[in-house]
Parts: structure tokens; sequence; C-alpha cells
């Protein structure tokens, strides 16, 4: 990276997140993001995702400012001193998971997921899951609202709400966690390693449709869908030393409420 990196500064359309892009390009200057040296995202994680989906195939380095209302994968938001910044950050690598969805209708479609890929019942009828990895059937019905597969990046979000485990982020796994299970009622999930393909099916989706998501892709009415880490995709995230991803995710795990 060069003394004066370039910047391309990008920001969702919240009002404030607007005005710091304004800020930055005044002090800055500003670069479409296939010429610039780094990319700079301003909103919430929600933003972050659309960046790294948007813009990830570049491979170039994201240092995210938080100007939205969750902020988990962005640095707090100063105008001063933001080449210094860089320059000192931690990068964080982050491998996302591949899905490929196959619908009803014969469709099949892949997509990116940089936190999880989730499975959730379309009706007020459970969903009805059978759970293959590597090929060998693990589960032959889980009866739940859903499950999902999430990386270490993404297991403080969507995963630990539905109660899965946050992961480390230098751990090579991932967490497979239902989604308030009905049957098996005291499976809680499992974690596997980074390179396990999940096959997941759906058992009645005529009866107990059930969509699937990737981030913030969604794909009605699937039949099948797997899930693996890619093996030709990366992304580095750029972090403040003293709130870097590996701290905020030991953080979350001592902080109740």
């Amino acid at each position: 990276m060069t003394s004066s990196p370039r910047f391309a500064f990008l920001a969702s359309i919240a009002e404030e997140a607007q005005a710091a892009r304004s800020e930055l390009v005044d002090l800055h200057g500003d670069h479409a993001p296939d010429e610039a040296d780094v990319l700079v995202p301003l909103g919430g994680d929600g933003f972050m995702l659309q960046t790294l989906h948007r813009y990830g195939e570049l491979g170039k380095p994201v240092y995210g400012m938080r100007q939205g209302t969750v902020g988990f994968l962005m640095n707090h938001y100063s105008a001063g001193q933001l080449i210094e910044r860089v320059h000192a950050a931690k990068p964080s690598v982050l491998r996302p998971l591949e899905m490929m969805a196959e619908t009803d209708s014969g469709a099949r479609v892949r997509s990116l997921a940089y936190n999880e890929v989730s499975l959730l019942r379309q009706t007020r009828q459970a969903a009805h899951l059978s759970i293959d990895l590597h090929g060998q059937r693990r589960l032959e019905e889980l009866i739940c609202d859903g499950v999902l597969v999430a990386t270490p990046a993404g297991s403080t979000a969507y995963n630990f709400s539905a109660g899965g485990p946050i992961l480390p982020l230098d751990t090579q796994v991932v967490a497979l966690t239902p989604i308030a299970a009905f049957r098996p009622r005291r499976w809680r999930g499992a974690v596997l390693k980074a390179d396990t393909e999940v096959r997941l099916r759906v058992l009645d989706p005529y009866k107990r449709p059930v969509s699937a998501t990737a981030d913030s892709h969604e794909v009605r009415d699937v039949v099948q869908v797997t899930v693996r880490e890619s093996s030709e995709h990366t992304v580095t995230l750029l972090f403040d030393p003293e709130h870097s991803l590996e701290e905020r995710m030991l953080t979350e795990q001592f902080v109740g409420g």
C-alpha cells in the first residue's frame, strides 16, 4: 500500500453516511473502486456486506467506518488521520461460504455469504429437513423453524442469537445451528471443519416450503441447499488495532445483556 493510498468512499443512503462521505472526499479525494487502493464503506454492517458482495472480486482491502445502526464490522468514524489509521490497521482475512440452492422449479442459484447461509420456513408450519455432511446422512429429520451455517465472522450475528457458538476468527471451522428445533429437541447443532460440504434437503417442500438466504440474497421454495467454504474468494477487512475483529469477538463473549 502506498504512503498516500487512493480511497474509494462508499456510503449508505443514510443522511449521516452521505454527510461523512462528503467530508472525507473533501479531505482525501475519491476514486472509483477498481482504481482505489482501499475501499471505505460508511454505514452499518448491512452496508458493509453489500460492499463485500459488490466489490469483493476486486481484491481490495476494506476499511469500514460506522455510520449506521449496527457496526460490528466497522471502525468508529473519524474524518481525521485516516491515512495513519489505515496504515496502522490490523487485517482480518475472511473466506465466505458458497451456497448452491436448488428450487422446486429446477432453478439452481449460487451465492456467497460472508456471515451465514440460513434456511427458514416460509409458512406457519415447521420445516422438515435432513442434513448430510460430505455426502453422509447425519440427521434423518430435523423439525425446526430453520437452520443456518455461519462463518467465524458471522458467528456473533444471527448464529449467536439462535444459540450458536461464537467462533474465533483464526479457526478453520463453521457453525451449524438449528433455529427453534422441535425434533430432536435437544440437538444444539455442531461445529464443523470449514471445508465440510453441508447438504440440507427439504423433506416436504410443497406442504412445508422453505427459503434459503445467503446474507441478504433470498431464494424461495428451495428443495436442496449445498453449503461449503469458498476455495477461491477471500476479502481483507482492516480494523484499528485497539478494536480488532478478534478483540470484538472475545469481548462479545464476556458482555451480559
